[in-house]
């Protein structure tokens, strides 16, 4: 049978396919907050509920927090595993929601018909897309269209603490040829794009000592070292004028990137005084050579968080301070290793202080850049087909944040992860008043429904 027939079933039980996201969107899943560990069991348990409608061996496995939920279908051609999340974030604050964020509806906006509520489009709509897709594929065809392994993570939203165990105790059982995560979006909630290549991410918090205690700027300003000032002068110096960052041995595993990716990234035509305009700034600030998509997407940052010192009260106090700290995060590209980044900042930072200052560091975590090999046939036959669904040619495209599953998926597992996803810039995730374009939740399934005929 065609594909054609997939799609027409896609589109005539889109209706009953809305209704089911619903009732999955009503369950207040909110992985952080024990006070709702049995609405993050009673998610996974509807998850499972309706893989075995579809004929699907699924069932919740127990971890120390939230349950997995995993899934298998066997069948011929490659085999892939599909992963999302069920769990969502708090709703806090709730008096800036216009409705109950876990009383979805379907509103009539300027832009078109969305899901309301929590989790709509992080990540229970994406996830519900590719399954849907399955749903009117087996539907038409009576089976799936290759061997698919079904994993859902209940912890995603609060550090996923349970992951990394649970990948490590059961990777015979959940390695495939190839990792589909739908937890992205669209290019300016337009284009269809591949994410190819995450960040990595490294945080450090720097605590500077000078004095004993805090002591009266009249009484010994001038004498006595400062921390504050010499907080001020280490971290002016990360970057140079150009926006280069000033550690040594930073730049060292840094790619370039490839002339076809660069190509691809040009046809985008990124508006980036839009970008910036929208924030209340004009300039790109980073490197000077690198266009904004390349700052954002492929190049590493060293960026000031937050600066904690002296009296910041009402009033004014002519304090000198015994301590000043600030937290500091690199997002790493390429094959950056964080730990050893981690070091040269350290003595980086060590090598500026005087005498009478001391450093001292707390780390926040360090994990690695992710960079998928797309010389895997399937991803560009997924860029192929996606054209035909939004009427923009797809693009392998970098994401500036992290998204640490994919670089598990690859270091544990040892395969590739295809990040594709149909959420809008304006889906307001993590914020009140979360939402997901009914055209995203269509298109999502009827996308996932090209890949898989183009991948089987």
């Amino acid at each position: 049978m065609s594909l054609d027939a997939t799609l027409s079933q896609i589109d005539s039980d889109l209706p009953a396919a809305l209704d089911r996201l619903m009732a999955l969107l009503r369950i207040p899943s909110i992985s952080t907050d024990p006070a709702y560990a049995d609405k993050c069991q009673q998610a996974a348990d509807w998850l499972v509920a309706d893989l075995k409608s579809l004929g699907i061996a699924a069932e919740t496995r127990e971890t120390p927090g939230h349950p997995m939920v995993v899934g298998h279908v066997e069948g011929d051609g490659p085999h892939v595993l599909f992963y999302g999340h069920y769990d969502v974030q708090p709703v806090d604050p709730l008096t800036l929601w216009d409705r109950d964020p876990f009383d979805p509806q379907i509103e009539d906006t300027a832009k078109g018909k969305v899901i309301r509520g929590r989790g709509a489009s992080d990540d229970k709509g994406q996830l519900m897309s590719f399954v849907e897709a399955c749903r009117a594929w087996k539907s038409v065809h009576g089976t799936m269209p290759c061997r698919i392994t079904f994993f859902f993570e209940g912890e995603e939203e609060s550090g996923s603490p349970s992951l990394i165990p649970f990948l490590e105790s059961n990777k015979d059982e959940l390695k495939a040829d190839l990792a589909l995560i739908c937890d992205t979006g669209l290019f300016e909630s337009r284009v269809p794009s591949i994410i190819t290549q995450l960040r990595g991410l490294l945080g450090e918090e720097i605590t500077l000592t000078g004095p004993a205690k805090d002591l009266h700027s009249g009484m010994y300003g001038g004498a006595a070292a400062n921390p504050i000032t010499h907080l001020c002068r280490i971290l002016g110096n990360l970057h140079d004028a150009n926006g280069r960052i000033q550690v040594p041995h930073f730049y060292d595993d840094v790619p370039d990137l490839s002339d076809d990716i660069k190509e691809q990234w040009d046809a985008l035509n990124f508006d980036h005084a839009t970008f910036l305009g929208d924030v209340g700034l004009a300039k790109p600030a980073g490197e000077q050579n690198r266009s904004a998509l390349e700052m954002i997407w492929s190049r590493p940052t060293a960026e000031v968080n937050g600066i904690i010192g002296g009296y910041t009260g009402d009033g004014f106090k002519t304090v000198l301070p015994s301590k000043v700290s600030a937290k500091v995060s690199f997002r790493l590209v390429g094959q950056q290793d964080p730990h050893k980044l981690r070091e040269h900042f350290r003595d980086w930072v060590r090598a500026q202080l005087p005498e009478d200052v001391k450093a001292d560091f707390h780390g926040h975590g360090a994990s690695p850049a992710s960079q998928m090999q797309t010389t895997h046939p399937a991803f560009e036959a997924a860029r192929s087909v996606l054209v035909a669904e939004w009427g923009y040619d797809a693009a392998f495209t970098g994401c500036g944040g992290s998204i640490p599953v994919a670089g598990y998926f690859k270091k544990i597992l040892g395969m590739d992860s295809m990040l594709v996803g149909w959420g809008k810039d304006d889906d307001q995730i993590h914020s009140p008043n979360e939402k997901y374009d009914v055209e995203s939740f269509h298109k999502g399934i009827r996308s996932w429904a090209r890949i898989l005929d183009a991948i089987r």
